[in-house]
């Protein structure tokens, strides 16, 4: 993907996916989706689930003002005429009740469908209702969920001290996902019974979150398609004029945050991941740009190759 030389310049696609922000945590990169969505419009933008962290808001309150933000920028995208779909995950499964209304412009649905430029009928479906053990065995859930964000504050230090090294992010519990042989096996089973569930209901493809995993294949003819997350891959799924669909990778900001100055960040798609309050370094080019998916692979090798597949066209 080559960027404008005017960083002031947006990239327009078709439809834009983004899952799992879960706002509301400490986790949650909202200055990277904010630079995100300021850099880049659409006519279609859905939510696919987990926006809103609802399970750490009951035991702790954390909203920074970057969420707020974040709120503000998608409103302001659907009072532009950005047809806005929000589809309601587990962690912000209260949402669910107002399924079928509209709020702000915003459309609340249980589960969407969206038809490419090339004619693809894709379901658009959080994922977690083919989830056993949310279904079925949900405390276990929430134990899970404690533990995963107990990974995500010891991966935050880790890579607070990979920087003070000057070494590139990297994340821990990107890696442990890929790495033991359960995780692996799961995922790999939820992709197929999503794409098993769109073929049952005789969809081409489907588009979903929950396992903050970004991916683009196809699954004995089914397209499957996840737009990861904004706490560990920071990732989006987008569908271009011609129908074809990407996944985007925003690890670096083109505009640093409005409490820095909102300087110009520096850093291009083969650097290293910039970060917060990382300063610009002597020669890197003036204008940074999202990073594909085979960019993004080869730049942080995380997982097991042979679990990689390429982006689907």
């Amino acid at each position: 993907m080559q960027p404008d030389s005017d960083p002031g310049n947006k990239q327009h696609y078709r439809a834009i996916w983004i899952s799992d922000v879960h706002l509301g945590t400490a986790g949650c990169r909202a200055d990277h989706l904010l630079d995100f969505l300021k850099h880049n419009e659409s006519d279609y933008l859905y939510l696919v689930g987990d926006i809103v962290d609802g399970w750490q808001l009951k035991k702790s309150w954390y909203w920074k003002q970057s969420h707020n933000d974040v709120v503000q920028k998608v409103l302001r995208k659907a009072r532009k005429g950005c047809q806005v779909v929000y589809v309601p995950g587990n962690h912000d499964e209260a949402a669910r009740h107002y399924a079928g209304l509209d709020f702000g412009g915003i459309a609340i649905r249980r589960e969407a469908e969206h038809t490419t430029a090339d004619g693809k009928r894709l379901l658009i479906i959080h994922g977690d209702e083919f989830d056993g053990v949310i279904q079925h065995i949900k405390w276990l859930a929430y134990v899970g969920d404690s533990l995963y964000t107990a990974i995500l504050q010891l991966n935050r230090g880790f890579n607070w001290l990979r920087k003070q090294l000057d070494l590139p992010y990297w994340s821990l519990s990107q890696y442990l996902k890929h790495k033991v042989k359960n995780a692996v096996n799961f995922i790999s089973d939820f992709e197929k019974i999503l794409a098993g569930e769109a073929r049952r209901r005789a969809y081409d493809g489907v588009i979903c979150g929950h396992i903050h995993k970004a991916e683009i294949r196809d699954i004995d003819g089914v397209l499957y398609g996840n737009s990861g997350d904004w706490v560990e891959s920071l990732s989006a799924l987008v569908e271009h004029a011609d129908g074809r669909l990407e996944v985007v990778y925003w690890t670096t900001l083109l505009s640093q945050p409005e409490k820095t100055g909102r300087k110009n960040r520096q850093a291009t798609s083969d650097s290293k991941p910039a970060f917060d309050n990382e300063l610009p370094r002597p020669g890197w080019p003036v204008t940074p740009v999202p990073v594909s998916k085979q960019q993004h692979d080869d730049n942080h090798p995380l997982s097991d190759p042979s679990q990689e597949t390429p982006c689907a066209s």
